[in-house]
């Protein structure tokens, strides 16, 4: 058996906290923008297969859904995958840690959005000692596109991180992980605090993993949560958005 089957990470539990509080914070306003985007660059057509990696309570998957797009979200989140499934929606959940995920050659287009299954990864509180464990989770969102289909990816900026570090910010240049010390509020408005760690990207760095997936980077754009307008890469957004595509 794969150590990481008992080996939680250290976002369940910062999830179970949260529960739907999750959706009170401010970058999930803008999903519609997001959703909207993310259609279009895409390229879907109603009854097309989305894989939503990462895909939290569901927020993305569920307009998706609603567009007529056949989704199925993951999330590594027992309690946010509850949730989702609680919209009773025609998007399907279900739990998964895109560590282990084995789905291939089944989906027209794969997503991962606010770093959900690929830049919070890092846990060094785990057993699990792999390096080279985001690009393990990008060559398993690869292997799940069918051939011509696209993936369209959210990572924390590199630059963006290091330009605006707080004093309970902790960045590792080596390794490209922030170590954040924040304050977390469940649906009764109890507050508490926690740790999160984020793995920060350059446009190159996305690329050249993509890359060495298989995959055909299209573009890397400057992108910010809410508002979604695709910029040309710089220095000032917190995210970029990789869309590449699978050879045929």
């Amino acid at each position: 058996m794969n150590n990481q089957e008992n080996d939680p990470h250290w976002f369940e539990q910062l999830a179970d906290y949260l529960d739907s509080a999750y959706l009170r914070y401010s970058f999930t306003y803008g999903t519609e923008n997001e959703v909207n985007r993310l259609y279009e660059i895409l390229e879907l057509e109603p009854g097309d297969r989305l894989l939503d990696v990462g895909c939290g309570p569901g927020r993305h998957s569920i307009l998706f859904a609603e567009k007529g797009i056949d989704v199925l979200g993951v999330d590594i989140s027992r309690n946010f995958v509850r949730l989702a499934n609680e919209e009773k929606s025609k998007a399907k959940f279900l739990r998964q840690d895109v560590r282990l995920m084995s789905f291939e050659n089944e989906f027209d287009a794969v997503i991962s959005m606010c770093q959900g299954g690929f830049g919070l990864l890092s846990d060094p509180t785990s057993l699990v000692d792999n390096p080279d464990i985001d690009y393990k989770a990008l060559e398993n969102m690869a292997r799940a596109l069918r051939p011509g289909g696209r993936l369209a990816l959210s990572a924390f900026s590199s630059y963006f991180q290091v330009q605006y570090l707080s004093k309970k910010d902790q960045f590792n240049a080596s390794s490209g992980v922030n170590r954040e010390e924040t304050e977390v509020m469940n649906p009764e408005g109890e507050k508490k605090e926690a740790v999160t760690w984020t793995t920060c990207f350059t446009p190159r760095e996305l690329r050249l993993m993509a890359q060495k997936a298989g995959l055909s980077v299209k573009n890397v754009w400057s992108v910010t949560p809410i508002d979604y307008e695709l910029l040309p890469c710089d220095i000032n957004n917190p995210e970029f958005l990789l869309l590449a595509e699978k050879a045929t």
